[in-house]
């Protein structure tokens, strides 16, 4: 088993040595993978500023972090340090839920009884972003919620991404009458 690596620089190039510090930083975090999860460092330089942002698809599941300081090293332990607690979180869910699906049924929640009334307890306004599915995913996870809005870039529809029962995702596109 072995990490996809790949690169990107913008506005710098990203040389030998920095790689060998990702590769060491990120082999930690192999034990994490049953399979060889695709891995995507960008590097930014502006105006002195490093970012280092650092994206792991495996299996479905999005892994990202992104970190900016004056030094390219720096931002790199932290994001290794962010992906190490954001893996850990997600691993210790799917573990949880994978467990309880030995069951054969899930026990659904009771109904609620008819005199009872739904009440909204909270509402949230919040700017609607351009982008595509993967990226709706990826944000989703990153704010570990069950479901995203957003505007697709190619349709400039509003779509619904959402996590399934079963681990995997859906879309839910607006069909207009």
């Amino acid at each position: 088993m072995m990490m996809q690596i790949s690169y990107v620089g913008k506005k710098t190039t990203v040389r030998d040595p920095f790689k060998e510090l990702v590769e060491k930083k990120l082999k930690k975090l192999e034990k994490f993978f049953d399979d060889d999860p695709l891995v995507t460092v960008i590097v930014t330089n502006d105006n002195g500023e490093e970012t280092v942002e650092v994206t792991i698809k495996s299996r479905g599941m999005f892994f990202r972090a992104e970190k900016t300081s004056e030094d390219r090293q720096t931002s790199l332990d932290m994001v290794a340090d962010v992906l190490h607690g954001q893996i850990v979180r997600n691993k210790t869910r799917l573990q949880k839920r994978y467990k309880g699906a030995a069951a054969p049924f899930a026990a659904l929640p009771d109904e609620p009884a008819d005199d009872e009334t739904d009440v909204l307890v909270k509402t949230k306004k919040f700017p609607v972003e351009v982008m595509d599915v993967e990226e709706a995913i990826l944000q989703m996870n990153l704010l570990g919620h069950s479901f995203f809005l957003f505007r697709e870039g190619e349709t400039g529809d509003i779509n619904v991404v959402y996590r399934r029962r079963d681990g995997n995702y859906g879309l839910l596109e607006p069909v207009v009458h």
